[in-house]
């Protein structure tokens, strides 16, 4: 209790928090997590889920990828809403204490909550293009329909906006994400056991010593953390 009143002080003293979030901010929100027993990777599917959302598979079964991603990936995120973890982060934007969220999520959540400075590591569901013509066409069409999504304009493949295994993260999303990680005084680290490289790596840019972690399993913590808040990324969040 004594260190939840901290970071509640810390909070309330900083105007420039910088929030990095993962799976576990959205498992409260009905969305599956990857690795966990209950995750998407431990599920049943004719091919291994970490297989079927690379890129080479991706290009070689568009098929097979396109009723996995409708079925595993979209459906969850189209029933799912912003927690409260999301809301308290969209009004410490409004109120200027939060200047960024670095996410490794796809689904949207925080910016349906409100918050307009988010890095998506791992990419997003409004920009999906065409790998032949590059046409850009939004999350409703990418949804619609069955079988592979093609392009309206010529009839290539459609790739979604999400960063699939053996692809690189997008330049500007990570150089953005490290300049507001760097210029932090307070830094929240929640809902991601770390594990992910290259996007688990970046809070190494943090200089400051007000790193928080908030997370239900806190044995993966690293020896710059200065705070740890155990339990559920959302409900943490809302008592700060």
């Amino acid at each position: 209790m004594e260190t939840l009143e901290q970071v509640k002080q810390i909070i309330k003293d900083s105007n420039n928090i910088v929030f990095f979030g993962g799976a576990g901010m959205s498992t409260e929100s009905g969305i599956p997590d990857f690795r966990s027993a209950d995750g998407l990777y431990n599920q049943k599917y004719e091919y291994p889920p970490e297989e079927i959302i690379s890129h080479s598979f991706f290009m070689a079964n568009p098929e097979v990828f396109y009723r996995f991603y409708r079925e595993k990936i979209i459906a969850p995120m189209l029933a799912a809403e912003p927690n409260k973890g999301h809301l308290k982060l969209a009004q410490w934007e409004r109120e200027g204490k939060l200047k960024a969220v670095v996410t490794q999520n796809i689904d949207n959540l925080h910016q349906r909550a409100g918050s307009k400075v988010v890095y998506e590591l791992h990419g997003g569901n409004e920009k999906n293009y065409c790998i032949k013509c590059g046409h850009i066409v939004d999350f409703e069409y990418l949804r619609a329909g069955d079988g592979i999504c093609l392009c309206p304009k010529c009839s290539g493949i459609i790739h979604p906006g999400i960063v699939l295994y053996e692809e690189g993260l997008d330049d500007y999303t990570v150089t953005k994400s490290v300049e507001a990680i760097q210029n932090a005084d307070v830094m929240i680290v929640a809902g991601t056991s770390l594990r992910v490289y290259p996007a688990a790596g970046l809070i190494n840019y943090y200089k400051g010593d007000k790193l928080i972690l908030i997370n239900r399993d806190v044995s993966v913590a690293n020896r710059r953390i200065n705070y740890i808040l155990q339990g559920n990324a959302g409900e943490i969040l809302s008592r700060l």
